[in-house]
């Protein structure tokens, strides 16, 4: 099995971060892989790309979910991505 990489994108004072950062959090330790949380608040050029999206989840670079991350079909991504 492959191990996929899970980038949360966030922001500071964001309620709906909070949130994905408890799902990511916890769908990643399910899986038994590590994660990645990035702030537009630090990079310019993350800020220039989601900056109306936040939160949003990249999984081997491709966006998945954004704004309210749903569990379900995050932990299907992880799956798939970790069956290569």
């Amino acid at each position: 099995m492959r191990i996929p990489e899970i980038i949360l994108v966030t922001k500071s004072e964001c309620h709906l971060c909070e949130a994905a950062r408890e799902v990511v959090s916890r769908v990643a330790s399910e899986a038994g892989v590590g994660w990645q949380e990035r702030r537009i608040d630090d990079d310019d050029a993350l800020r220039d790309r989601f900056a109306e999206e936040v939160p949003v989840v990249l999984v081997d670079g491709v966006q998945r979910d954004f704004w309210t991350i749903n569990e379900a079909r995050l932990r299907r991504t992880v799956e798939a991505a970790r069956q290569g």
